[in-house]
Parts: structure tokens; C-alpha cells; sequence
């Protein structure tokens, strides 16, 4: 086979980090549920926190170390660590590079345990200072920067706004500092944005949302130069716990093969079903990077090559009729997640504790649509006949 390095996102989904059981033959690697492996003859300078040797399965497995070496390919990384889930992973990062007393900067609208960490536990803890900001606004990030700033954590596209953010120009800003850039590109997968070729320093996923992407499993990743994906592997995963089970390892591995075709179909579909949503009477605001109504388009065109398959929207209805129309629903889901093959809703009403930094259109509540692998025409039937039992 060729080099990995030279062969496309494509074919990397489907070969790198798979190979043949050398016992049986297999051409898919099993899965190893073991959770602790032979030692070596000589076990007495052994590193027993080496989270590179299959020791034990706290350190690493070899499911693991199969699922990191695809999603560092994938994402053109040094390497990557898996951990338990998209939280974990977060964690992983924050707990790792922040000291007592350090500042963050991150978005001010993220995902809600990213808040609570940073706003919450982080501070009251270890002194941690943070600054939230709208990372859609570059002149916000240049004036919170501190002699003690340690990170730039941005969403992007952000959660539920869709924000996106200047992953290149936030990079320089970064860098300027000294700071690291950490980027979660969950709504966009490796396969629509490349944050680590734009300039991050670690980009981080959710694995149970898209490059799963068959709501079957939990897992988080890090991924970005090997002297920082060590640390994190020696802290985070060995002596925090945060290892991935070898069989949820394995489900996301396999999930990945299909990620290409699966971002392509999510995103062609959740422009047609943006599009219609947006040209409905009874539809106050539609937030899709994909639209050119949407206010950071242009960098999304920029940075992303499709929108992903997540987009929210808003009623013009109170929350009764919110309700309503999601209960109305026959072939979308009202579930949380985003990525799964069922298109997925779900509504949250205006007393979200983050409410105030979201967009005006925002702060009545919002719908937040994950569109799935169906047909674009039979999901945008089922909206239409959720609106007419809701007499909109």
C-alpha cells in the first residue's frame, strides 16, 4: 500500500489503524476485551504508567491504539488519545495545561459542561480564571488576553448557536502569546474542517456524535503534537481514568469507515431542509453556517468544505406550541445527541442558564435539529405535517 500519509481521507477512514489478526487470519481486528496483558520477560524497568505499552487497560488497550492511529491520520496529527467520552476528552485538555492560577479564554457559547467546568468546578477548585467571550469576534479575544492566558478554547460550529469562529486569525492570536489554541470541531468532523492545518494545537471531538456516528457508543478524542497528546495520556487517561472501553473503541472504529459518505449525505440534506425551514411562514430564525443569512457564512466557507447536518431554528409560537410541534413529529426524534443515523430534535425553552449569551432570536428557546441519514424529501414531509397540526 502506499504511504498513509499520501492516500486519501477516504481510504484512511476504511485501512489506517485496521490490519490482519495475526492468530486467525481475520481481516478485521477483533475485539480484545482483556483487561490486562502479558508482561515481558524482564518486567523490571517497566514504566507501569506507560501509556504507549499494553500493560493494562487503565493505560491504553489495543483497541485503542488502533482507533488513535486513524483518527490522528485523519485529523494530519502527531497523534491522539482516546478517552471515555467527548467530556472526558475536554477534561483531559483542561486539567493537563491549566495551572493554579492560570486564565482561559473560551466561547461563551459552548457546550454546557465545557461551562460548568470552566465557569464552575475549574475556578472554585484551582484558582482558575476564565473569560468567555464571542469568539466570532477577534477584537473580543485580542482585549480578555492576560499575561496569564494559557488557552484559547473555541467551538466550532458552536453549540446550539452554529456560531463559527476564525480558527487561522485565532491561531495568530494565540500565538501571539504563547497560549494554546484548542479547537472542538465535533459538529464538523475531520472530514469538513481541518483545524490543526488552520493552526490549532489540539483539536478536540465528541467520537459518540458523528465520527460514530450510529448512537451506539461513547468516546472522546485529542488529537495534535505528541509531546502535548503525552501529557495528556500520563494525567487525563492513566491517572484520572478516563480510558475508553476496548469494545466502545472497536464500534468507533468501525463507525468511521463510513464517515465520508455519511457527512456528505448530513450535509446535503440539512441544506435542503435549512432552505425550507427558512423560506416557512411560521419559522422566526433559521442558524445554519450553510445559509447566507447566517452572520459568519463567509468563514465558514472559508474553513469548512460542507455546513455538517446540525442546525437550530426557532417558532414563532410560544413554548406550549414548541412542544407541540416536537411531539408532532412521526419520523424525527426527540432526543439529545447530534450525528446519529435518525435525524434527532430537541427543544430548549428560554431558561437555559447560558441563555444570556446567545443571539436575541435565541433567548425564547430553540430548536435544536440534528438532520440524519433519511431521505432530505421524507424529513422535510414530517416537519410539514408537524406544522399543520400545530396550525402553523
Amino acid at each position: 500500500m502506499a504511504n498513509k500519509t499520501e492516500i486519501s481521507f477516504r481510504t484512511q477512514c476504511i485501512h489506517t489503524g485496521n490490519g490482519i489478526d495475526k492468530e486467525t487470519g481475520a481481516i478485521r481486528r477483533p475485539i480484545t476485551m482483556a483487561n490486562s496483558y502479558r508482561l515481558p520477560e524482564d518486567s523490571s524497568t517497566l514504566d507501569w504508567s506507560d501509556p504507549n505499552q499494553l500493560v493494562y487497560t487503565r493505560n491504553t488497550s489495543a483497541n485503542q491504539i488502533y482507533l488513535q492511529e486513524k483518527l490522528a491520520a485523519l485529523e494530519g496529527g502527531e497523534d491522539c488519545v482516546v478517552l471515555s467520552t467527548g467530556v472526558s476528552a475536554l477534561a483531559g485538555v483542561f486539567f493537563t495545561f491549566l495551572d493554579k492560577d492560570a486564565h482561559i479564554i473560551c466561547s461563551n457559547v459552548s457546550y454546557v459542561a465545557v461551562y460548568r467546568l470552566l465557569k464552575e468546578y475549574f475556578p472554585d477548585k484551582y484558582g482558575v480564571e476564565t473569560t468567555l467571550v464571542d469568539t466570532g469576534n477577534l477584537d473580543e479575544i485580542k482585549k480578555a488576553l492576560r499575561p496569564n492566558t494559557k488557552i484559547i478554547h473555541i467551538e466550532t460550529p458552536g453549540n446550539p448557536t452554529t456560531r463559527v469562529s476564525d480558527i487561522a486569525e485565532i491561531s495568530k492570536i494565540a500565538q501571539s502569546v504563547g497560549a494554546l489554541l484548542t479547537v472542538d470541531s465535533t459538529f464538523a468532523s475531520p472530514f469538513l474542517q481541518r483545524p490543526l492545518e488552520l493552526g490549532a494545537d489540539l483539536v478536540i471531538h465528541s467520537l459518540t456524535k458523528y465520527i460514530n456516528g450510529h448512537g451506539d457508543s461513547m468516546g472522546g478524542a485529542v488529537i495534535g503534537r505528541k509531546d502535548l497528546i503525552d501529557q495528556i495520556k500520563r494525567q487525563a487517561m492513566v491517572n484520572l481514568g478516563g480510558a475508553i472501553s476496548p469494545f466502545n473503541a472497536w464500534l468507533i472504529m468501525r463507525g468511521a469507515v463510513t464517515l465520508p459518505l455519511r457527512m456528505k449525505q448530513h450535509s446535503e440534506s440539512a441544506m435542503k431542509v435549512a432552505r425550507f425551514l427558512e423560506g416557512h411562514s411560521s419559522v422566526d430564525f433559521v442558524a445554519y453556517p450553510g445559509l447566507e443569512s447566517h452572520p459568519q457564512h463567509e468563514i465558514a466557507k472559508k474553513q469548512m468544505s460542507m455546513y455538517s447536518g446540525v442546525l437550530s431554528f426557532g417558532l414563532k409560537a410560544d413554548v406550549d406550541t414548541h412542544n407541540k410541534f416536537v411531539n408532532s413529529l412521526e419520523l424525527i426524534v426527540p432526543a439529545v445527541s447530534i450525528g446519529h443515523d435518525e435525524s434527532l430534535i430537541v427543544y430548549t425553552g428560554p431558561k437555559d442558564e447560558r441563555n444570556h449569551f446567545y443571539p436575541d432570536e435565541f433567548k425564547n428557546g430553540h430548536l435544536r435539529f440534528s438532520v440524519g441519514l433519511e431521505e432530505a424529501d421524507d424529513i422535510i414531509a414530517d416537519l410539514k405535517q408537524a406544522f399543520e397540526k400545530c396550525g402553523l
